[in-house]
């Protein structure tokens, strides 16, 4: 809906290309995962982006990456799964908790009209804010919430 814009060079851009058309047939609709809207949505959103510079190669393997902060980004096939499991059709409005590096909201972002996520480690909600910002994600929202600790 509101799109990634590419990154880096058209080399490394048709490889990566490569390796999430991959991981959408080899690891996402080989488990049973079919819904259009979310295969299409997994294609669209660079995933390579979301992870620290020195495992982008490792972006699209079949297993979560640390992000830092003690957190991971989960495997590809758990983010599709959960995606279709929500049965959305487009232009909902979604609430996230843990936004983590923005990766789940961005493919949540290409099919909902909105998407509120919610990130209590400040440094995480800080990064993912700023990368969703820079790839032109207009209908995420992204406070700075880790100030929301304090009611629970």
């Amino acid at each position: 809906m509101t799109g990634c814009e590419s990154s880096g060079n058209s080399n490394a851009s048709d490889e990566y290309t490569r390796m999430r058309i991959n991981m959408i047939e080899r690891q996402i609709k080989a488990r049973g995962v079919s819904d259009k809207t979310v295969l299409d949505a997994m294609m669209k959103v660079e995933r390579h982006l979301f992870v620290p510079k020195e495992l982008e190669a490792r972006a699209y393997a079949d297993y979560p990456l640390p992000i830092g902060e003690d957190q991971t980004i989960s495997q590809p096939y758990i983010v599709a799964l959960m995606t279709e499991l929500m049965g959305l059709k487009g232009g909902e409005k979604v609430l996230e908790i843990g936004t983590g590096s923005g990766y789940q909201a961005a493919v949540l972002g290409e099919i909902c009209g909105e998407v509120y996520t919610i990130e209590i480690v400040e440094a995480l909600a800080k990064r993912s804010n700023a990368l969703l910002k820079k790839l032109g994600y207009k209908n995420l929202r992204v406070p700075s919430s880790y100030r929301y600790i304090n009611p629970f």
